[in-house]
């Protein structure tokens, strides 16, 4: 159990955002836009492979975690998404200042149940495409990842998915704010707020 615990952290904390922007040239993410280490951040950049390499990468180490727990640890894929998720929140190597755990969150839904974490991204890209919010599109997918694990039988991912989701729910609570007063950034309009 500790093992897929303290495995899911190792591979959630590395700094995926940091590795890329420093190697775009942009150097330190954490002095750009937000200060944010995620995707959404390194796109402020305007590197766009790195924004792009940062989504994928964040996803895969969340899918990562769970499939070696799920194969070598026991199954204690649970524990394994628990702490990769806590790992890209609060990193150690960064002073536990992480990202927002949204891609990582995704790529552990594809590794549990992959028509979940399909059903998860199509929500997310519905959502965009009427708001035009990333944040907003986010919060309504993550919302329902556990509903979408209810309607399709997987009970015990339901249940860790509603504490991951909350988890993220924390991470967003300034961006939460923002939708509330109207003043959250659309798709495509440069901002200094994170989201």
């Amino acid at each position: 159990m500790a093992a897929s615990l303290t495995l899911g952290y190792l591979l959630g904390s590395i700094p995926f955002g940091l590795v890329f922007t420093y190697l775009s040239g942009a150097g330190d993410i954490r002095k750009i836009g937000s200060g944010n280490i995620g995707a959404t951040n390194v796109l402020r950049t305007g590197k766009k492979w790195a924004a792009s390499a940062t989504l994928l990468c964040d996803g895969a180490k969340g899918a990562a975690a769970v499939v070696l727990a799920r194969h070598f640890l026991d199954g204690y894929e649970s524990l394994a998404a628990l702490g990769a998720l806590l790992g890209h929140l609060f990193p150690v190597w960064l002073k536990f200042k992480g990202g927002k755990g949204v891609a990582t969150f995704l790529g552990i839904c594809l590794a549990l149940y992959w028509p979940v974490g399909a059903m998860v991204a199509a929500t997310w890209l519905g959502a965009a495409l009427i708001w035009r919010i990333s944040s907003l599109s986010a919060l309504i997918a993550i919302a329902l990842s556990s509903a979408y694990f209810l309607l399709l039988h997987h009970y015990d991912y339901a249940l860790l998915a509603f504490l991951l989701s909350g988890l993220i729910y924390y991470m967003h609570r300034d961006n939460i704010r923002r939708l509330m007063r109207g003043e959250e950034p659309r798709i495509g309009k440069k901002s200094s707020a994170a989201q």
